[in-house]
């Protein structure tokens, strides 16, 4: 997405109110809601980060997640079917379509159900992942818990799961 086509997003943002945009997301929010139901795909991160950088951009309530926050994640499994990251920084965030070497946290996951069960579940132990062997974690984990606060309150928004 442009920057002008950010801008302009951005400031579509405070103009309308959050449940219009939601509907303005329709096409993202069932691509995303598509994506959680079938299987995880490399498609699976590139859509949950592109709907957070979307969701960013217009709802006013989930930029706050990244208030003062800067961080670079990155996704994938053990098999490198799935591999994507992310950047944050004052305040925006950018979609990583590949594996990237410079990360504040990269997290391996067994398989692409293992991803989805950390980044989905209600009590989200990351803990209890590692303990099982279905995530290993390079990195702070506080930023793991961070990002799924954030996977979690958009698809609650978004109300797809």
């Amino acid at each position: 997405m442009t920057r002008l086509k950010q801008f302009f997003l951005k400031l579509l943002s405070w103009f309308l109110p959050d449940r219009l945009v939601l509907r303005l997301m329709r096409k993202q929010i069932e691509d995303l809601k598509r994506a959680v139901e079938g299987t995880l795909t490399d498609k699976f991160l590139e859509i949950l980060l592109g709907g957070m950088g979307l969701a960013l951009l217009l709802l006013r309530g989930f930029r706050r997640n990244l208030a003062g926050f800067s961080g670079r994640y990155l996704f994938r499994t053990e098999d490198g079917a799935v591999a994507a990251g992310a950047y944050f920084a004052n305040g925006r965030m950018q979609v990583l379509h590949k594996a990237d070497n410079v990360y504040d946290v990269a997290v391996t996951f067994k398989d692409p159900a293992a991803l989805r069960k950390f980044l989905f579940s209600c009590d989200q132990d990351i803990l209890a992942s590692i303990l099982a062997n279905e995530v290993s974690v390079d990195g702070n984990l506080n930023y793991i818990y961070k990002f799924g606060f954030m996977a979690r309150d958009l698809v609650h928004r978004l109300g797809v799961a």
